[in-house]
């Protein structure tokens, strides 16, 4: 189990939701990747409304139906492990927005067997 308390870097990629790698969403193969190369965690967050470099406004709005909502894929572990993953990242998003933000662990506990 991978232990992590104190400074550590949250790494956020925003891509669309409709965005895939051979055939697989985006989000999920970034998120096995980061499981793969042993990271502490990754969630995936839909957006309701958003736009990128290509401003176009995608919303869940009824009238506008947009199936390519905003997706975020988040990480957070120590500065090192996030910074090794980097080159993967690079292999996998053509369009979307990368960034880095330190931030610090108050409490990262798994599940307790039953």
């Amino acid at each position: 189990m991978t232990r992590l308390t104190g400074g550590a870097l949250r790494l956020t990629v925003y891509v669309g939701e409709n965005d895939t790698w051979h055939h697989r969403p985006l989000y999920s193969e970034i998120v096995h990747r980061a499981h793969a190369a042993g990271l502490a965690g990754a969630g995936v967050f839909r957006g309701v409304e958003g736009f990128g470099a290509s401003s176009i406004v995608h919303t869940t709005r009824l009238l506008s139906l947009s199936e390519d909502l905003p997706v975020a894929v988040v990480v957070v572990d120590t500065e090192e492990r996030v910074r090794d993953f980097l080159p993967q990242l690079d292999e996998l998003v053509t369009e979307g927005l990368v960034t880095l933000d330190t931030c610090e662990v108050v409490r990262y506990e798994g599940r307790r067997p039953s």
